[in-house]
């Protein structure tokens, strides 16, 4: 199923950790690394890992990347993850990709090399600290689910035409009800970036907008369902 086909490069001090992460929410994670000895730790781990030079054009192209939803970029060498991303875009314009970054200079240029979507490491870290700080209670609930989840998933749902939600604010929607818990959404007006929910920021949903929610399969894909509702 293509998409749940995750083509993943990086598997060294924060890709091995988000790589068996996603597998554990039941994607499939394509492996690739430059560093050998990554790559073999991947297959120790049970990963399909492929070995190869990642700033060869021919290389990158023999991998098909149209055959997965996403390409994630954690290589440990920010500048090589930088090229990477680079690459990647100029030869398949349409792919989906995501790169992490732990600065600020090295978001930048990820988001001029074409990446789709970047997550800065520095960013969520301070983030992190703030709403430890500053709303303790929500913070607690969703480390909560995150270290205590069991069978519980994430999942994103677009806004749909006439769904009950739209041009309502985030903070005025009891979500309770459906079992679910908004961790955060992708807001159109915001330029298309992920905003955690924690991030204090009450939002106005519009159609187009993309809600993260947490909580149990059934749960989330009835409320997927709901989301269809009119007023």
């Amino acid at each position: 199923m293509l998409s749940r086909n995750i083509l993943f490069f990086g598997y060294g001090r924060h890709g091995k950790f988000i790589a068996n992460r996603l597998h554990e929410d039941g994607l499939n994670v394509k492996i690739i690394e430059s560093n050998l000895d990554f790559c073999t730790d991947a297959k120790e781990d049970g990963f399909d890992a492929l070995h190869i030079d990642v700033t060869n054009d021919e290389e990158l192209k023999a991998l098909n990347p149209e055959k997965y939803a996403k390409i994630v970029c954690v290589m440990d060498d920010g500048h090589l993850n930088v090229f990477l991303t680079l690459s990647l875009r100029s030869l398949f314009v349409e792919c989906y990709i995501l790169s992490l970054s732990d600065s600020v200079h090295t978001t930048k240029k990820l988001q001029m090399a074409g990446a789709n979507n970047v997550i800065d490491l520095y960013e969520e870290s301070v983030s992190k600290i703030h709403n430890i700080l500053k709303r303790p209670v929500v913070t607690k609930l969703l480390e909560k689910f995150v270290t205590q989840r069991g069978g519980i998933s994430f999942q994103e749902m677009l806004i749909p035409e006439n769904s009950f939600l739209v041009d309502r604010m985030t903070d005025d929607i009891d979500f309770s009800p459906f079992g679910v818990l908004l961790v955060g959404m992708i807001d159109k007006e915001l330029g298309n970036a992920f905003v955690f929910i924690t991030a204090g920021i009450n939002h106005r949903i519009d159609v187009g907008d993309t809600l993260v929610c947490m909580g149990d399969k059934e749960k989330l894909e009835a409320f997927e369902e709901e989301l269809k509702r009119k007023p």
